[in-house]
């Protein structure tokens, strides 16, 4: 996918630079050095650019045309039989964000946590609903091995009434706070299966969120919501913090991954991969396996979930037979 973005060469004669901020379709909004926006369209039929992306654009009239992408330095996107589908590129960080209730599927992390992974992404997880007790301490309990593996978890209890905080009290809110801690500086993909709280999420860190969006739908004239696409939202004044919403999903392809790349994105697998008698492992049936010698608790503190291998085996045999 990388290759869509080309190194700059010499520039074409009257292009600016730019910034893709929101997309749907084959229309792009690019955001210039000086903060203004203009609607652009790529040059071919198809549009490789996504959010994220620093481009060369032509104008024209008032309009432009996308004449050049340059080279990302990551790009993170899911891909399945019958399409590939870009959140957005030149990530910081990638938050995934999950529900106590109803109860996240371990699946859909698990490979969003890959895919992050594979494209060297840092991510973080935030857990939401932390206010409804019992459900919480559930879903708490079920990410200790992703803890223990060294991932960032957050709890947090945002809801839709939060949005409607006048701006003192959003202003002091500990989850605003400590979210802006951890996205500072950084552009962040907030990345979650519908029914999270993504739009709630955006809304507390970007009060002005629902009138950009009307204005940014009105720009591309998609009549749509842009939870149809991925939207990056500036946090700051000074334009150095971005928080990049993104459409929910029920699914998530991993058929860019090699088999035998898996465990190395899974670093509860990885760590004892390096044990294995042969270099070629496989981890499903090998004599002298040091992934598989570690599943179950009787292997030690260090040991890998059953639920955790479970996994890789299915994501196993699912990336093998997508390659034949």
């Amino acid at each position: 996918m990388s290759k869509a973005a080309r190194k700059p060469g010499t520039p074409v004669a009257g292009t600016q630079t730019g910034l893709v901020v929101a997309g749907f379709g084959r229309h792009c909004l690019v955001e210039t050095d000086s903060g203004s926006r203009v609607i652009c369209h790529p040059r071919g039929k198809k549009n490789q650019a996504v959010v994220g992306d620093r481009i060369r654009w032509l104008p024209s009239e008032d309009e432009g045309t996308i004449e050049e992408i340059d080279e990302r330095r990551n790009l993170f996107y899911r891909q399945d039989e019958l399409r590939t589908k870009s959140f957005a590129a030149n990530l910081d960080q990638v938050l995934i964000l999950i529900a106590a209730e109803p109860e996240f599927s371990e699946s859909q992390l698990t490979r969003a946590l890959i895919a992050a992974s594979a494209a060297r992404i840092s991510p973080v997880i935030a857990l939401n609903k932390s206010d409804l007790i019992e459900p919480f301490g559930r879903a708490w309990t079920k990410l200790a091995p992703y803890r223990a593996m060294g991932y960032t978890v957050l709890g947090l209890a945002i809801k839709p009434k939060d949005t409607g905080q006048s701006a003192d009290e959003a202003a002091t809110s500990p989850q605003k706070n400590a979210l802006m801690t951890l996205m500072a500086g950084k552009k962040t993909l907030v990345l979650g299966p519908s029914g999270a709280g993504k739009s709630s999420l955006t809304n507390l860190l970007v009060p002005q969120a629902r009138v950009l969006t009307a204005e940014i739908s009105q720009a591309l004239n998609s009549g749509k919501h842009t939870t149809t696409s991925t939207t990056l939202y500036w946090i700051d004044a000074a334009r150095t913090t971005a928080l990049i919403d993104s459409p929910g999903f029920q699914e998530f392809g991993l058929n860019h991954v090699e088999p035998m790349q898996l465990v190395n994105c899974m670093p509860d697998l990885e760590r004892h991969a390096k044990h294995c008698k042969f270099y070629n492992c496989s981890h499903l049936h090998e004599p002298g396996c040091g992934v598989s010698a570690h599943v179950g608790p009787s292997s030690g503190e260090d040991s890998i979930s059953p639920n955790r291998y479970r996994l890789y085996r299915e994501l196993f045999a699912e990336l093998s037979q997508t390659r034949y």
